[in-house]
C-alpha cells in the first residue's frame, strides 16, 4: 500500500511539472496565426531584400537561390530536392570551400519551416547562406568552417503551406502541405504504426538523406523558443538519448550564446532554453527521431521564435541574437561525441538482431534469433517487403532491391539494413 502511494504521488508530481511547461507549438491541431494583426511586409525583388527586413515572395526566394550559386560559383551549387504536392520546388544550398573528392568532410544539414507557418527560421536560414558566402576570405572563422565542412542549407521544405496564399506574400500561411498532412507527423518511426502514406515532400527528403551522409542536423520551428533535443517518441525518465549529455552541453551552448546578445530569449518553455523532446510533449512521426534513428545523424529541433510568422520589422533583431549560435552549430560537428560511428536507437535493450556485412549489395547474414521466428524486411515507411521463416544460417538476398535503408525485423528486434 505504501509503494502504491508513493509511486502515485511520483506520478502526480510528473505530470504537474510537465502540465506547467507551455504548450509545445506542434502537439495539438493548428491554430492559424491572426495575420491581420502582423506586419508581414514582402520582398517582391531581390533588393527589398537588403535590409533582411521582408519575407520573400516565392519568384524572389527562387531569384536569390540563383544568384547565389551565380556570383559564388566555387563556394556552392544549388540541389534540388524535389517539388511539393502544387509542384514547387524544395531546394537545397551545398556549400563547401576547397573541395577536394580525396577528403571525405563531414556532412551538416540545416532545414527549416517543415510547417509552413513557422517561417522566422526561412529567413534566417537565407541570411546564414548569405553571409556565409559573403564572410567567406574575409572573416576567419566563416572561412574555415566552410573549408572543413559540407554545409546543406534547405531553408523552406513545406513552400506549399508557406505560400498557401499564392506565391506573392506568406500572410495566411498554414502548418501543413496543400493535401493537408503535417509533415513532421509523417516520417517513418518504428516504435509506431505508420499513420499516413509519405508525403512527397518527405519522400524526397528521404531520398535526399539516402544520398548523404549528414553527421549533424537541425530542424527549425517557430511557436517557441527552447532547444528540443531527442528523443520526442519517449519520454527521458522511459527512454533517454543515449547522448543526452552531450546534447545538453550542446544547447547550453547555443542558449548561453544567443544571450549575451538578448538575455530575454529562450525562457517561454523553461529557464535553461532547452529539453528533452518527449519530456515537453510526446510526438511521433517526427524529423528528427527519424533522422536520428534510422541515418544516425544528430539531429535537434530548434524552436527559435515565440511567434510563428514574426512582425517583419523584427527578423533584424533576431538574427542578431541567433546569428553566433547558428554558425556554432554547424562547428558542433567537429566534436561529436565519441567516435560518432553511429548512435544508439531507441530499443536495444530488447532481443537484438545482427546482419553482416551491413551495408550489403546482394546478401546478408542474420543472426540473434531463435529458429522459426518470422523475419520481415520492411521499408520506412513500416511496409513489409518480404517475409521468411529464419533457421541458423539463414542469408537474406537483397540484390533485387533500389539501394537505400530499410528496416529488418523479427521477434520484437528490429535493426536497419542498408542497401548499397
Amino acid at each position: 500500500m505504501k509503494r502504491a502511494l508513493v509511486l502515485a504521488l511520483a506520478t502526480f508530481v510528473t505530470v504537474a511539472a510537465s502540465a506547467q511547461l507551455k504548450p509545445r507549438p506542434d502537439a495539438f491541431p493548428s491554430v492559424p496565426e491572426v495575420f491581420a494583426s502582423k506586419s508581414v511586409l514582402m520582398a517582391d525583388n531581390m533588393e527589398a531584400m537588403a535590409a533582411w527586413n521582408r519575407y520573400p515572395t516565392y519568384e524572389t526566394y527562387l531569384a536569390l537561390m540563383q544568384r547565389w550559386a551565380q556570383e559564388y560559383p566555387s563556394l556552392c551549387n544549388i540541389d534540388t530536392i524535389g517539388t511539393s504536392v502544387n509542384g514547387r520546388l524544395i531546394l537545397c544550398m551545398h556549400i563547401e570551400g576547397r573541395r577536394d573528392s580525396a577528403v571525405a568532410k563531414p556532412q551538416f544539414f540545416y532545414s527549416s519551416t517543415i510547417h509552413g507557418d513557422e517561417v522566422t527560421g526561412y529567413v534566417m536560414m537565407l541570411r546564414l547562406i548569405d553571409t556565409l558566402l559573403s564572410g567567406y576570405g574575409r572573416n576567419p572563422q566563416y572561412t574555415g568552417l566552410v573549408d572543413s565542412v559540407a554545409i546543406y542549407i534547405n531553408p523552406v521544405s513545406n513552400p506549399d503551406g508557406t505560400y498557401h496564399s499564392g506565391n506573392s506574400t506568406v500572410a495566411g500561411a498554414v502548418r501543413e502541405n496543400a493535401n493537408g498532412v503535417d509533415l513532421n507527423r509523417n516520417y517513418p518511426d518504428p516504435f509506431a504504426v505508420a499513420k499516413a502514406t509519405l508525403q512527397p515532400e518527405n519522400e524526397a527528403m528521404i531520398d535526399y538523406v539516402n544520398r548523404h551522409n549528414f553527421r549533424l542536423s537541425a530542424n527549425l520551428h517557430g511557436g517557441s523558443e527552447v532547444m528540443n533535443y531527442p528523443w520526442d517518441c519517449f519520454r527521458s525518465s522511459v527512454r533517454p538519448h543515449p547522448e543526452r549529455a552531450w546534447w545538453m552541453d550542446v544547447c547550453k551552448r547555443f542558449v548561453d550564446t544567443s544571450r549575451v546578445y538578448s538575455n530575454s530569449h529562450f525562457r517561454d518553455v523553461n529557464s535553461s532554453g532547452y529539453i528533452a523532446g518527449g519530456d515537453w510533449y510526446v510526438i511521433h512521426g517526427g524529423r528528427q527521431d527519424y533522422m536520428n534513428y534510422y541515418h544516425d545523424c544528430l539531429e535537434l529541433t530548434m524552436e527559435i521564435s515565440t511567434r510563428k510568422t514574426l512582425d517583419a520589422e523584427n527578423l533584424p533583431e533576431y538574427w542578431r541574437f541567433l546569428q553566433h549560435s547558428l554558425v556554432n552549430y554547424i562547428a558542433e560537428i567537429r566534436h561529436l561525441p565519441g567516435a560518432q560511428q553511429g548512435i544508439d536507437s531507441p530499443g536495444q535493450d530488447t532481443p537484438s538482431l545482427e546482419l553482416f556485412p551491413n551495408p550489403a549489395s546482394d546478401r546478408v547474414i542474420v543472426k540473434g534469433i531463435t529458429d522459426g521466428a518470422t523475419l520481415q524486411l520492411c521499408d520506412l515507411a513500416g511496409r513489409v517487403l518480404a517475409e521468411q521463416r529464419y533457421c541458423k544460417g539463414t542469408s537474406l538476398d537483397i540484390s533485387a532491391l533500389p539501394a537505400g535503408v530499410y528496416l529488418l525485423r523479427a521477434g520484437g528486434a528490429a535493426v536497419k539494413l542498408v542497401k548499397r
